[in-house]
Parts: C-alpha cells; sequence; structure tokens
C-alpha cells in the first residue's frame, strides 16, 4: 500500500511540475477542503428554485418542470453531438492527410448517436406525463397567463437539428429545391427555415410575436452554429467515413432511429398532446405562441428528413404517416 501511494504522489508530482505548480500547495488546499455532498455536487437546492409558475393552478408545475427536463435532455444531446463533431482529424500527425475528409472513428460515432436516441426516447417514452399527467380544463386556464411563450422558442432542440444534418433538409420543402445542388449561404436559406410556417397568425399569416421574440433572440446564434456545423454536423462525419465503414450496420441503424425520433416520433407525441388539449369539436384552439399546429407538428406535412439517402422512395413518401395512425387516431 506505502509503495502505490509514493507511486502516485511521483505520478501526481510529475504532473503538476508540467503545470508549473507545487504539489506541496494543492496537498495543502485537499487537507483544507471539506467533504463533497451530492446536494452540493448536484446543485439541487438551487434546481429546486427554478420552477416558477405563473398561476395557482398547481398542474402548472407539471408543466414547468417536464419542459425542464426537455431542456436536460437536450443538453445532453448536444454534448454528445459536439464530440462527434470534434471526434477524428483530417490531417495525420505527419501532416499528411489521412485519406478521408473528416475521419471519424465509426464505433464511437454510432455509441455516442446511439447516446441521443436513447435520450429522445426517454422524453418520448415519458410525454404521457403531458399528455394524460394534467387537468384539461387547468390547462386551459393557466396557458393563458404564458402568451405568448412557447414551446416552439426551444433553441437547443433547433441546434440539434443544425447539429444532424446539412441545413438544406431544414429548409422549407416548398424551395428547398432551389438551393439543391448549390454552395448557397447559411443565411440566405436560414430565410426559408421550415419553421417560420409553423409561427404565423392563423388568421392573417403574419409573424407570431413568438417568431419575431425567437428570432430577434437567436437567429445569429443560429446562423453562426450552422457555418461551424457546415462541415462537421453528423451527416458530414458519416460522409468522412471510408465506404465499407458507412455500411456499418449499427451506425446506419443509429442513425435512422435519430432521424425517427427527431423527426417523427418527438413532433408527433407533441401533436397528440395538442389534440388531447387543443382539438375541440367546434374548431381547433390556436397553440400559446399562436403557432399552427396542425400543419407544423405532423411529419407529413414538413417532410423533415435528416438522411433522406439511407430511406427508401417509400418510406420517405410515408414519412410519419403510421405513427399517427396508430398513437393519435387509433386505426
Amino acid at each position: 500500500m506505502e509503495k502505490q501511494i509514493e507511486e502516485k504522489i511521483k505520478l501526481l508530482e510529475d504532473k503538476y511540475a508540467q503545470m508549473g505548480q507545487d504539489l506541496n500547495s494543492y496537498l495543502d488546499g485537499l487537507l483544507l477542503s471539506n467533504y463533497l455532498t451530492y446536494w452540493d455536487y448536484t446543485q439541487v437546492d438551487t434546481l429546486l428554485t427554478l420552477q416558477n409558475p405563473k398561476t395557482d393552478f398547481p398542474d402548472e408545475m407539471i408543466f414547468i418542470i417536464y419542459h425542464q427536463i426537455t431542456e436536460l435532455y437536450f443538453k445532453l444531446s448536444l454534448h454528445e453531438l459536439e464530440q462527434i463533431a470534434n471526434n477524428g482529424r483530417d490531417i495525420l500527425p505527419n501532416g499528411k492527410d489521412n485519406g478521408w475528409k473528416n475521419k471519424i472513428d465509426p464505433d464511437f460515432f454510432a455509441e455516442r448517436v446511439t447516446r441521443v436516441n436513447r435520450y429522445f426516447e426517454a422524453l418520448t417514452k415519458s410525454f404521457e406525463i403531458m399528455v394524460d399527467g394534467m387537468e384539461k380544463e387547468q390547462f386551459l386556464r393557466y396557458r393563458m397567463a404564458l402568451l405568448p411563450a412557447s414551446g416552439f422558442q426551444s433553441a437547443q432542440y433547433r441546434l440539434i437539428e443544425m447539429s444532424s444534418t446539412d441545413f438544406i433538409n431544414l429548409v422549407d420543402k416548398e424551395v428547398r429545391h432551389q438551393y439543391e445542388g448549390k454552395d448557397a449561404s447559411i443565411e440566405d436559406m436560414f430565410n426559408y427555415i421550415y419553421w417560420n410556417k409553423g409561427a404565423t397568425e392563423l388568421a392573417t399569416g403574419k409573424k407570431t410575436l413568438t417568431l419575431n421574440q425567437f428570432e430577434k433572440k437567436y437567429s445569429q446564434k443560429f446562423i453562426d452554429h450552422a457555418t461551424n456545423y457546415k462541415y462537421k454536423n453528423i451527416w458530414q462525419k458519416y460522409l468522412g467515413l471510408s465506404p465499407e465503414e458507412q455500411q456499418n450496420p449499427k451506425l446506419v441503424n443509429a442513425l435512422k432511429q435519430l432521424d425517427v425520433n427527431v423527426n417523427i416520433n418527438w413532433p408527433l407525441m407533441h401533436y397528440k398532446s395538442a389534440v388531447r388539449y387543443l382539438q375541440q369539436n367546434t374548431g381547433d384552439i390556436a397553440a400559446t405562441g399562436g403557432t399552427n399546429w396542425q400543419k407544423y407538428l405532423p411529419p407529413r406535412f414538413q417532410k423533415r428528413i435528416f438522411y433522406p439517402q439511407l430511406w427508401t422512395e417509400e418510406e420517405k413518401e410515408d414519412w410519419g404517416k403510421g405513427w399517427v395512425e396508430t398513437n393519435v387516431f387509433k386505426v
């Protein structure tokens, strides 16, 4: 045991010496430090102060906490996507090109995409908290105190999209063909980002306050992020693999599952919730931000697909249709 301690002290001396630091000073600090506690490490006391309902309806607490949980899972997803983007080198240490642009370790790649899938699957499976876990009457009343805020304004979700695919796949499908095969700038394509149509007033077709707020706060951040990820988003990292590596079934399945999780399962759980709370026989109720949820949420309208090259024409044509029939309309 003493020998092991001596070896570790020697390793610590070497570590701090390389940084020009004195090990004895750090040991003195260790002696003075308090023990770490769970509540200090997780900052749980602070975390539990971040729920601030705007009304006295009890179910609003459910609404807030679930959205906060969602954002934490989105943060984990972005953490994994950043690792994918920055894994691998274009140039070998000897200065020569390694033969494949954007080279990434396929196993590392598949595992990180699988992690993102787990996060989205956890969110999707737990969405019953939102669909069935609140009293409809309470929701329809306290939601009016939330105007014009909307889950539409989740910036992290948009960053996940931009990290996952070439930007052209996020352009409104009606104008996408104008940019296909061209080296269009992110700024030009951003003007036709798909979500603009989802945040127009139902009556006038004008941008909602929700969208105007969103653009004012995040537009430049989105453009910068998309530009940064233009050559290192998930699809570009996939193209950097050798032809043999691109056939890796674990990786291909993980990418296709990510496409389904982000572009079908997640928006359609929101659609299911909207049907539960906002659909009425006398006419549908608008979302809190005035977004056109009937046309915005169903994937079959948006045809937003991260990796169209991995799907058959029939699969793309029926994008999301089976899920709606099974889970929303109970066909």
